[in-house]
């Protein structure tokens, strides 16, 4: 997917254009440096990272985010850059400093309403969120287990997840009662949004 074909798919305001590209032109200067995101994504960056992210933006309520594990900023600085300035925060978290400091350089330059917390998850002091997303970090279970502390029967998971997902959804109910919603992705074809809802710690 070319980054033309990426806008006609998202429809999104000539700033918010901008800001995405600025995004991507900052993330491909970088990863010179360190390793931002798989070498052998760039040349498809448009659909395997930016809209692999963006197709949860129409999913998220209004409210706090935090995003686990942030990475190189997908999904949780695409969807601060599609909030766009004056949104309501992503609080995106990332324990590698020099990740930390490639999101802040980004948000600085897209203007997003990105919160970077430069941290491992369990160190964090909850506060109140509306959702949780995370993309590649961990199976459901364990990502459950780390934002535990910010769960709250209001608090929407939605999670990218691949061919995996059934197993992954098993292991989780042994520990965890939740609502189950799946939505087949636009990104790939063996993926899916993975949304729950009423997630709590029960047999």
């Amino acid at each position: 997917m070319t980054e033309e074909q990426f806008f006609q798919k998202v429809a999104v305001s000539r700033e918010t254009v901008d800001n995405l590209r600025l995004y991507a032109d900052l993330l491909k200067k970088w990863q010179a440096k360190i390793n931002l995101v798989g070498p052998a994504t760039i040349p498809d960056l448009w659909r395997r990272h930016f809209l692999d992210s963006a197709q949860l933006f129409s999913h998220l309520p209004a409210g706090p985010v935090l995003d686990l594990g942030s990475g190189a900023g997908f999904p949780g600085l695409v969807l601060a850059v599609l909030r766009g300035e004056g949104g309501d925060p992503i609080h995106l978290v990332e324990s590698d400093g020099r990740k930390g400091a490639f999101l802040r350089e980004a948000a600085r330059l897209t203007k997003a309403p990105a919160i970077i917390h430069t941290s491992r998850i369990e160190a964090l002091k909850p506060f109140d969120i509306s959702a949780v997303t995370a993309r590649a970090l961990a199976p459901v279970a364990v990502l459950l287990g780390l934002a535990e502390a910010f769960l709250t029967p209001k608090v929407e998971c939605l999670f990218l997840k691949g061919e995996k997902l059934e197993d992954e959804l098993t292991e989780a109910g042994k520990d965890w009662k939740m609502t189950i919603n799946r939505v087949p992705s636009v990104s790939d074809p063996n993926g899916f949004i993975l949304s729950l809802k009423e997630v709590r710690r029960g047999q």
